[in-house]
């Protein structure tokens, strides 16, 4: 006859694991002897083998006792329906492996494979880890808002990098927006880029969004994201602003205020 730390150490369990058993039901508790000890005899290592194998194949402890009851064909269907949820348990997993490896990749965590190919693009050009970062964001919002359409635009916002107005935007942005926070006088020669090149599209109709023009939370969370960002994003935009430009996720010309009529300004034409 065995004590509970014999039958724990032959079936290869702890004894705290007997005990769990015993307040389960799983593994009878025997009586105690004269001396007060708990005495297992063969039965119950033979019981608590069965269950610790079953445990080990991924049996739910819920189970354990029906099947050690049952029949034989009662016992392969209970094992047929463990597999089944074993294999999609698997699956899972090997889902969570996929997105884990994601994280690891970085921007194709919640992005196309196209915008992680312009992102890596702006790398390529100069752009900051941070400017990527912000842009990266930005393209997550866009993504959610109108998945279809990202393959549509990414050529042609890929094209636009061959500007030389357009990479040094990008490097002067970075280099602002690095630095310390503070009203960096090179926010005029970034407006002055991005009026010229708002300007350049709205003449060839390249700031023609169709339907989406008309959504206005996308633009609205794109804009907030980035002051939300860098406040000095707000000092940009005021800068467009003068320049006769509403912002820069929406290319709209602003009115004309009376004291810049005539001034040659894109908004004044």
């Amino acid at each position: 006859m065995l004590t509970i730390g014999q039958l724990a150490a032959y079936a290869g369990v702890t004894v705290r694991a007997v005990r769990h058993y015993h307040q389960i039901g799983l593994l009878p508790e025997p009586a105690r002897d004269a001396s007060g000890y708990r005495r297992y005899g063969a039965t119950a290592v033979v019981s608590l083998i069965k269950i610790r194998t079953l445990a080990d194949a991924g049996v739910p402890l819920s189970q354990i006792g029906r099947m050690l009851d049952a029949d034989a064909s009662t016992f392969a269907e209970a094992v047929r329906k463990i597999d089944g949820h074993l294999s999609d348990e698997i699956e899972r997993l090997e889902t969570n492996r996929k997105q884990i490896a994601q994280l690891a990749a970085g921007d194709s965590l919640v992005l196309p494979p196209e915008v992680t190919t312009y992102l890596d693009r702006l790398r390529e050009i100069g752009a900051s880890a941070r400017m990527v970062e912000g842009e990266r964001d930005g393209w997550i919002l866009i993504a959610a808002r109108w998945p279809g359409r990202i393959h549509e635009w990414i050529p042609g916002k890929l094209a636009e990098l061959d500007d030389p107005r357009l990479v040094r935007l990008y490097r002067v942005l970075s280099e602002i927006f690095d630095g310390d926070v503070g009203d960096d006088p090179r926010l005029e020669e970034a407006a002055d880029i991005m009026a010229d090149l708002a300007e350049q599209a709205f003449t060839s109709g390249g700031t023609d969004l169709g339907e989406v023009e008309h959504d206005d939370l996308p633009f609205d969370l794109l804009d907030a994201l980035a002051v939300e960002s860098d406040p000095r994003a707000e000092r940009l935009r005021d800068l467009m602003r003068a320049r006769g430009w509403t912002g820069w996720t929406r290319l709209e010309r602003v009115a004309t205020p009376p004291d810049q009529a005539g001034s040659g300004r894109p908004g004044s034409r």
